[in-house]
């Protein structure tokens, strides 16, 4: 499976319909702490956007929305992966990343058969308190040795100056947050988002 190799992370459906019409071609829907109704409207909202734009919707976390409203594809941190349903969403079609931190959390992943897994933090990030160092790119080296032929994401702090870091150490996709949404200018730092990591696409 070719997913494109920049992975725009973003909060509400209205980052979506601001940020994917540039171009953007791979991005997940990351909501918390709404109600199920609010969730269920971004979804919604997200996937009319993405669907029009040619852009891949990864929903976090909501699986059973995202089945619901007929998403293909869902991304689970480890919690959320003990407590879903693998054979509901393989049975609706839907395809499945995976976060991992550490070996444990990679093995779990790989017996999940995911669509793809991701690694971070790769460096330090101020999107939310983590338990786990930031990795580095020796750590992204093995793991593209240890997940094989399988898509690997490299997220947590990276910028536009990081970007070819993180594919030289066997990175597929480059996953971004707050490079993008808390930048002066988010138009713009996407813009050239695409335009460097255009060498991998």
């Amino acid at each position: 499976m070719k997913l494109d190799p920049f992975y725009l992370i973003v909060d509400s459906a209205d980052w979506i319909e601001r940020l994917v019409p540039l171009g953007v071609k791979l991005v997940q829907l990351r909501v918390k702490d709404r109600t199920e109704a609010e969730i269920r409207r971004e979804i919604r909202a997200a996937k009319a956007v993405c669907d029009e734009q040619g852009c891949q919707l990864i929903v976090n976390d909501y699986w059973q929305l995202a089945i619901a409203e007929g998403c293909d594809f869902v991304h689970l941190g480890q919690e959320d992966l003990a407590e879903a349903d693998l054979t509901a969403i393989r049975a609706a079609g839907l395809k499945l990343g995976l976060s991992t931190h550490d070996e444990t959390e990679l093995e779990t992943a790989l017996a999940a058969k995911p669509d793809y897994v991701a690694l971070g933090p790769v460096y330090p990030t101020i999107l939310k308190a983590m338990k786990w160092a930031p990795q580095g790119l020796p750590r992204l080296a093995g793991w593209r040795n240890r997940v094989g032929l399988l898509p690997l994401v490299a997220i947590g702090g990276l910028n536009v100056e990081r970007i070819a870091g993180v594919f030289e150490h066997g990175a597929d996709i480059a996953a971004v947050v707050t490079d993008i949404t808390r930048n002066a200018d988010p138009e713009g730092r996407t813009r050239e988002w695409i335009a460097r990591t255009a060498p991998w696409r």
